[in-house]
Formats: C-alpha cells, structure tokens, sequence
C-alpha cells in the first residue's frame, strides 16, 4: 500500500509550512521520481538543436510520439535551417499535416527557419536570451532545447510540470514564469533538466489530470493531494499509461519501483 502523507504534508498545501520543509519535502519527492523513472528523457527524437527546436514546435496540441512519426520525413527533406526557410509550403503541409493544425505548424516552422537563417547563420542560438526572440518561442520551448540539446540547466514549465507542483504543494503560482522560479528555488540547478522531465514523464504515466493513480504513485507520503485519485493499488495499476510508439506492447510490469516494491 502507498504510504499516506503526514499532517504536516497535508497542511502544506495551505501555505502552513515553512521554506525549509518545502525544500526537503521537494528534493525527497524528487529522488523517488527519479528512482521511478531512471531512463526519463525528452521524447522527442532528435539530433540537432535546430531538430528539437522544430520538434518542440510541432508538439503543440498533440503526442511526442506522434511528432516523432513525421519529423524523420521533415528533416530528410528540409534537414537544414535554410533548407527549412525555403520549403514548399504546400509539400510541407502534406508531411505535417497527421500532427494537426498543419497550415499553422508549417507557417511556424517556416518563420522559425527564417529567423534563425536571417539573424543567427542558420545555427539554433544557445542562450534563452536569444531563443525567446524568435517567432513562436516561449520559455518553455527554450529550456526544452537548452536542457536536452546544449546540456544547459532549464526548467520546463508544460501542462504536466505546473499541474503537478501545484498539486503537491511546491507553489500555487499559475503563471509559468512564476512557477519555474519557485520549482528553481527548491532544487539545485544543475537538476532543472533532469526534474522536468522525469516529472513530466510522472504526469503522462502516473498523476493525471483527472483521475491520478495514487495507490501506485511513489511519492504519496510527501504529497498533499493524495487521495484525489484511485488509491487501491491493484486498481491504480490499471490505470498507469505510457506513451508507445504504433504497434509497440506496453511493459508489464511497468519499469521502475512500484511503491510497494520498494
């Protein structure tokens, strides 16, 4: 069985703990995160920095995996940033358009490429600085490809990053930019990289949005919200997800320590 949070997790939540204990109650979250998911990675496939900027784009309103199916078409095609400013509009459209809003995403795509070609030489810019001037992208976008494609620490704050911290009590900040300063202060910053995305990867597997599956969740003594989903363990084991490529079989058991493997 799970192990139920203390009274003091559960105030945490209402802004009745202090800064010390929301740290340690953070990096002890954490570390069981990563002991859950030891292999978490961006699921994005790429090789460039200019591949995961684009990828990153594209992602937008739909699956990594899906994303994945049509890049390897994309960037044998267009494979440079010039190659990418000058493409075809309606031959590009046909190879995005699975990933949905495709006269948008070829649109972005295009600009991006353009930018980068006009005021970089065609080269992705590795500061945040740099890459939040260009059309499209956000700080979001540019700490996924400063983390996972220049080895430079970032917070990634998606849908899943910000719903789960705020479900565990680290911040009840709405606005991304607020939230990533807050998670920043509770972890050292050369795991800003690492915690985004083994949380991300405990948002899409274990801790929905509608029905999170607290009896096989590995961080429940130190979550406050624990009881908002399922909480027999046979039952939320049921409910675990992963993201699969088409035709791939889901693990079973899934990898990593469920909590009453520990």
């Amino acid at each position: 069985m799970p192990t139920r949070p203390t009274p003091a997790v559960r105030r945490a939540a209402t802004g009745e703990e202090s800064p010390v204990a929301r740290t340690r109650r953070a990096r002890r979250t954490y570390k069981a995160l990563q002991e859950r998911y030891p292999y978490a990675h961006c699921e994005l496939d790429f090789e460039t920095p200019l591949q995961l900027l684009v990828a990153t784009v594209l992602s937008a309103q739909t699956t990594d995996v899906l994303v994945n199916t049509v890049t390897p078409t994309l960037f044998s095609r267009w494979p440079t940033a010039e190659a990418l400013a000058a493409a075809d509009r309606d031959e590009m459209e046909a190879v995005l358009k699975p990933t949905g809003f495709f006269r948008a995403k070829t649109t972005s795509v295009i600009t991006l490429a353009q930018a980068i070609v006009e005021r970089f030489d065609g080269e992705v810019p590795g500061r945040l600085a740099d890459l939040v001037t260009l059309p499209g992208v956000g700080r979001k976008t540019a700490n996924v490809v400063l983390g996972n494609a220049f080895g430079v620490p970032g917070i990634t704050v998606d849908t899943h990053v910000g719903r789960l911290v705020r479900r565990w009590g680290w911040t009840q900040e709405t606005d991304p930019v607020k939230v990533e300063a807050a998670v920043a202060a509770l972890v050292p910053r050369r795991e800003w990289t690492t915690l985004s995305n083994v949380v991300i990867f405990h948002g899409r597997r274990t801790c929905f949005a509608r029905r999170p599956a607290c009896g096989a969740c590995p961080v429940t003594r130190w979550c406050p919200a624990y009881g908002e989903g399922e909480t027999d363990p046979e039952k939320a084991r049921a409910l675990l997800k992963f993201e699969l490529a088409p035709g791939a079989v889901p693990p079973d058991p899934p990898p990593g320590p469920l909590p009453d493997d520990a």
